[in-house]
């Protein structure tokens, strides 16, 4: 615990950037029925049978010190989905740092042997050398600010029913609204 508060108390570092990465899944459900529309004085009404469309992985990237978050979409959580991410991060979000500063929890994919399932063994340890590894303790992950975002994410869009994440995603913005 004290690694993960120590890293949050460094001031700010343009070439060492912060960044808190987390993970959740979402099932895609779709309505049966059209829903009823609002009226005064009534929400909306949405029949409580659904269509399952399987689920959808969203992977939290959020930056608090360089004020920037990024949500990647995924079919699946698996290693090489994870090493596809950090590999985005480092040379696409962030090419210019030095070294970026990772805070994450103990999944079992969070791991730089990810990176050697995905990329041949060079490229696999180029991209485990842009990272500063942290990790949240076992019975921490609240200490890990992306799980925060994944939560307000969550309260804000992610709480009702979304059939199909391509249609609702906005790369523009940057949000599943």
């Amino acid at each position: 615990m004290e690694d993960v508060l120590a890293v949050y108390t460094r001031p700010h570092d343009a070439n060492r950037p912060l960044v808190c990465l987390d993970e959740t899944s979402k099932q895609l459900t779709a309505e049966t029925r059209a829903p009823l529309p609002m009226a005064p004085g009534r929400t909306a009404r949405h029949d409580y049978e659904y269509k399952r469309n399987g689920t959808a992985n969203l992977f939290m990237l959020f930056a608090p010190l360089e004020g920037w978050r990024h949500v990647t979409l995924t079919a699946r959580r698996t290693a090489i989905d994870y090493a596809h991410v950090l590999k985005q991060l480092c040379d696409v979000h962030f090419p210019q740092a030095e070294a970026i500063v990772l805070v994450q929890d103990n999944l079992n994919t969070h791991a730089p042997s990810s990176l050697y399932q995905a990329f041949p063994p060079a490229e696999a340890r180029r991209i485990a050398g842009r990272f500063e590894w942290h990790y949240t303790p076992k019975h921490g992950s609240w200490l890990n600010m992306a799980e925060a975002e994944l939560s307000v994410l969550a309260r804000q869009c992610l709480a009702r029913r979304i059939p199909d994440v391509t249609k609702r995603w906005s790369p523009r913005i940057g949000q599943l609204c």
